[in-house]
């Protein structure tokens, strides 16, 4: 029973852990943005037409679409 919910965790952790530079990501909130700075808790990312810069921490990213 628990065991789905046990992978689902550590590939999202993976997912997470494995953030660079460039990478495009979309917040649990919905934010669309470009990474533009990681540390070991969170993750700075550029959104928007004026670039404005956002911290936050990396629990708060839903997915990501890796750079080409």
């Amino acid at each position: 029973m628990y065991r789905p919910q046990k992978k689902q965790e550590k590939e999202t952790a993976a997912m997470r852990n494995s953030l660079m530079i460039g990478d495009e990501i979309v917040t649990i909130g919905g934010i669309i943005g470009k990474v533009v700075k990681v540390k070991d808790d969170y993750v700075v990312i550029e959104t928007g037409a004026d670039k404005a810069r956002l911290k936050m921490r990396k629990t708060a990213i839903a997915s990501v679409e890796k750079k080409a």
